[in-house]
């Protein structure tokens, strides 16, 4: 017979805790969480008003009784007993000076928020789940404080060079007018030199085309952009140009996926997954001229035959797997990034 496991907390302390009171009440508001919250939060702000008294900036101090301030948090609200100093020089870090929300509170508003709840709906969903009271004027409160934070990040400086950018668009639900839509966000995904990946930018444009990838382009390069080495994006007729038209250097190649994605969209279901395997001889060549090769071998093989269109539509959109007219710091058929740098 397996032993029992020991818990973490000693089942003595958890009796002392309950108190001989039902368990189910401990999760109830006010319950024993609430009050251990409480316990824990005073504790806490009380050790950092003692670090606060022994450092530099407590010399002299000493502690002058207790302010009462009632806070919320996921749970509902409490109060708290928040220590004092004579000089009025503490700025507890747990629960700030004029903060009432303990922190992770604001990220389930912009949660909600985030998920196409309207404001007034937020403040039903915290009084039952949680039973707590909000207005609607603090859900716009902690919303419109992100948007502030949104903006200082859609203008951030860039870094001067991305050997590689990839250009997509990701489906999400967004509040728009009162309602919740589904929308396509284009996104540029940029990998740095140390190989780490940041998101260069989000864009909302109800039509995609190449001027508005241009203005992307204008707006990357304002921000600090000077080059971009190699240039990932799907088969839309003229965004290589935008591209090139901005960083004149940059090798554009169709995304891999997208291209196989394309492909396939000829096939009826039941055999995409062997003209996949088909078409990975094309996919995974060197060079253009073994790309070539393979496409041929596939128009003459069984699947080529069978779905012809594949092979007219070279074998995705645009057939921009090898560009056909590579930076001149680059050879025709390399995938390896310019190794010049730009200074």
């Amino acid at each position: 017979m397996a032993r029992r496991k020991e818990p973490s907390i000693p089942d003595a302390l958890l009796d002392q805790l309950l108190a001989g009171a039902d368990p189910k009440t401990a999760f109830d508001p006010g319950g024993l969480l609430d009050g251990l919250k409480k316990a824990l939060a005073e504790r806490a702000l009380n050790a950092e008003m003692d670090h606060h008294l022994a450092g530099e900036n407590g010399a002299g101090n000493g502690r002058n009784g207790y302010g009462r301030k009632t806070v919320t948090t996921e749970s509902g609200k409490f109060e708290l007993a928040i220590p004092r100093d004579r000089q009025s020089s503490f700025d507890p870090q747990l629960i700030a000076k004029y903060q009432r929300r303990f922190p992770g509170f604001d990220e389930k508003i912009v949660s909600m928020y985030a998920r196409g709840m309207s404001n007034r709906e937020i403040v039903g969903h915290l009084h039952d789940l949680y039973g707590v009271d909000v207005s609607p004027d603090l859900i716009s409160a902690v919303t419109d404080a992100v948007l502030d934070e949104v903006a200082a990040w859609q203008t951030r400086p860039l870094e001067a060079t991305y050997p590689i950018v990839f250009f997509d668009a990701l489906r999400v639900k967004i509040r728009d007018e009162g309602f919740v839509r589904n929308k396509a966000v284009h996104i540029a995904l940029g990998v740095r030199a140390d190989g780490t990946k940041e998101i260069l930018g989000l864009w909302l444009e109800q039509n995609e085309g190449a001027k508005f990838w241009l203005r992307v382009m204008n707006e990357m390069k304002n921000r600090g952009v000077e080059d971009v080495l190699l240039a990932v994006v799907d088969g839309l007729k003229g965004f290589p140009e935008a591209i090139t038209a901005v960083f004149p250097e940059a090798t554009v190649q169709t995304c891999i996926v997208h291209l196989l994605r394309h492909s396939l969209d000829f096939t009826s279901y039941k055999d995409r997954k062997a003209v996949a395997v088909a078409l990975k001889g094309i996919y995974r060549a060197t060079d253009a001229e073994a790309a070539g090769k393979a496409l041929t071998a596939f128009e003459e093989g069984e699947w080529g035959r069978k779905y012809a269109a594949i092979g007219q539509a070279g074998a995705g959109p645009g057939a921009r797997l090898f560009p056909s007219s590579p930076s001149p710091r680059r050879s025709a058929g390399s995938s390896t990034p310019r190794t010049k740098s730009r200074r």
